[in-house]
């Protein structure tokens, strides 16, 4: 009966907020997207017994399957590590009443295993074990399959919150993880290790065996331990200040910057606010991997006639940065915008280091995609193209449409997995940025030729920085409009 009311309370919680019904067309949206998403998994649950009989004659297709289990498992992890959010409840309220901690702490801990996203693929495990599995065995072995499937999400969900809690998301964390998936896969590639054949062995296992599944089970009371025992030794707020020692600074010295005036010294104090808050720092980890994005196209034949999508591909990626940190660049500064307003800083001079900033950002993104130019002469002029739009016109477009963005954004979470601070206008100000110039690419391509279209917005990049002062002088009246609708977004919070 408590834990129901709990439930209950922490419903109520959500649908009060204020930011329940700001979201609600992002929310709205998301859903769609979530239907559209599931019809997809459902087909191709109903398929993936064909296609797996078609991969390999020798294994059937749950062989095959059981195979990927620890691939997936292990990916998975990863994702949730870097994505998942960490479940909060707000303990004080609680601790004064008759309940038992431990009661308090496996509802923290149990909650987000209701969470409907984590069954999500169960849409193609279930049709598949009911199409395939039964046919090859039997339904209570369906059945067993289905489960394991359930036991691994489980334990994804409790070890990536406990390895999360433990060691943190920094920068080396994030490294080494990258690494071992990285060393994983190059020694099954070297045919040195083979964790296809070991997955395949411990998920027949878990499937075929009557009691095979306590294993995956006592896995999951392991991963449900270790969290509890976390907490056993973390449940005041004090212990966690006790583990800081000394105020070590999480930024480098950016002292150069000072010689450039109130400049420099605005673009100092943005690059401390990336690196010093948890949902700008995610940004920019996850942008890293975001740069793999051309493997995926410019390695697949099919697009190789697809002008419109290559120039999508290396905008986005020359541009990474100044598009996932420009569409709220004014956002960024929602919890100290009064202040910044009544500074001694003008308008302009606020709008330049914004736009300095992001130049750098996109220089930087163009120097780590060059080794894309192994690819060809091709590929080295659609880059070069997307990073002169990307500085001459894109810069302009964010500074621009980043004033209608008047949600206020809570730094100190993550960003994976988080929509707070978004709305249907974050959306809409990414299609003409990113949509229009794929378009017009793909345009006059057809019509006339791929060189063409590269002159074309190469043309109208340089005509951007040309007149850079005439464009930055549009952006600062249209924050003067906004200034104040902005001011009184930000104070709304959530």
């Amino acid at each position: 009966m408590l834990i129901l009311n709990l439930i209950t309370q922490e419903w109520k919680k959500s649908y009060r907020a204020q930011g329940f019904y700001k979201n609600l067309a992002v929310s709205i949206m998301l859903g769609f997207f979530a239907l559209y998403m599931a019809g997809i998994f459902l087909f191709l649950g109903f398929s993936l017994n064909e296609i797996l009989e078609k991969a390999n004659n020798k294994l059937n297709p749950m062989e095959l399957f059981n195979g990927a289990m620890l691939y997936l498992m292990l990916f998975g992890l990863a994702i949730r590590f870097f994505m998942q959010q960490l479940n909060t409840f707000d303990l004080p309220p609680y601790q004064v009443l008759p309940i038992k901690r431990s009661l308090l702490i496996n509802f923290l801990l149990l909650k987000p295993l209701t969470n409907p996203v984590n069954y999500f693929l169960l849409l193609v495990v279930v049709p598949f074990s009911i199409k395939s599995v039964i046919g090859y065995y039997s339904a209570l072995v369906a059945l067993r399959f289905v489960l394991s499937f359930i036991f691994m999400v489980w334990f994804n969900s409790l070890m990536a919150s406990f390895l999360k809690r433990k060691f943190g998301s920094g920068l080396l964390t994030s490294i080494l993880i990258f690494v071992i998936l990285v060393g994983i896969f190059e020694l099954e590639y070297l045919k040195i290790f083979s964790l296809f054949n070991l997955s395949k062995t411990i998920y027949n296992f878990y499937v075929l065996t009557p009691l095979g599944l306590v294993i995956p089970f006592l896995g999951v009371g392991a991963a449900f331990a270790l969290n509890k025992w976390f907490f056993s030794q973390n449940y005041y707020p004090e212990n966690f200040n006790r583990k800081i020692k000394g105020d070590k600074t999480v930024t480098a010295n950016l002292s150069f910057l000072n010689r450039f005036g109130i400049i420099g010294e605005l673009i100092s104090l943005e690059i401390k606010l990336i690196l010093r808050h948890k949902r700008t720092k995610s940004i920019l980890y996850m942008s890293g991997f975001f740069l793999l994005y051309g493997l995926i196209f410019y390695t697949q034949k099919a697009y190789t006639n697809s002008n419109g999508m290559l120039f999508f591909v290396a905008m986005f990626m020359t541009g990474l940065l100044m598009l996932m940190f420009g569409q709220w660049l004014i956002s960024w500064d929602s919890s100290h915008f009064d202040s910044l307003m009544t500074q001694n800083i003008p308008i302009r001079t606020y709008l330049n280091a914004n736009y300095y900033l992001m130049i750098a950002f996109n220089i930087i993104c163009f120097v780590l995609t060059t080794p894309y130019f192994f690819f060809g002469m091709r590929i080295v002029y659609i880059h070069l193209a997307a990073f002169i739009f990307n500085v001459g016109v894109n810069v302009y477009l964010l500074m621009y449409l980043a004033t209608y963005n008047t949600r206020r954004i809570d730094l100190s979470k993550s960003s994976a997995m988080n929509y707070q601070g978004t709305t249907f206008k974050s959306f809409l100000i990414v299609v003409p940025i990113m949509l229009l110039p794929m378009l017009i690419v793909g345009t006059i391509s057809t019509f006339f030729s791929p060189a063409a279209a590269l002159w074309t917005l190469t043309l109208l990049g340089i005509t951007g920085i040309l007149f850079r002062k005439q464009l930055i002088s549009i952006c600062v009246n249209q924050f003067n409009r906004r200034k104040y609708k902005l001011a009184e977004g930000f104070r709304e919070g959530e």
